[in-house]
């Protein structure tokens, strides 16, 4: 699954075209790399995306369709660290 779709079909950025812009901007990194929009993300991959709010999360799972249900994101992605002012809608 590309990046950018998993990151905003997760819920943590709002939409893909932002997801997009921002790993282009070199503010996504998976595993310690940075990464482009349209890198294979994959299970157990820890994913850091910086900026105005930092997030670091370990995929547990990939989506088979779009847009993970609010209740249902703990299933597919953990947070590692997250900024105290970090207000992603999880």
């Amino acid at each position: 699954m590309r990046l950018d779709n998993f990151i905003s079909d997760c819920g943590l950025i709002k939409r893909r075209t932002v997801a997009k812009e921002l790993a282009e901007g070199g503010h996504v990194a998976i595993n310690g790399r940075k990464a482009k929009p349209a890198h294979d993300v994959k299970v157990d991959d820890i994913i850091e995306i910086t900026g105005k709010h930092h997030i670091v999360i370990r995929v547990k799972k990939l989506m088979t369709g779009r847009s993970v249900p609010k209740d249902a994101r703990a299933e597919y992605f953990e947070v590692l660290s997250q900024s105290p002012s970090a207000d992603f809608d999880m």
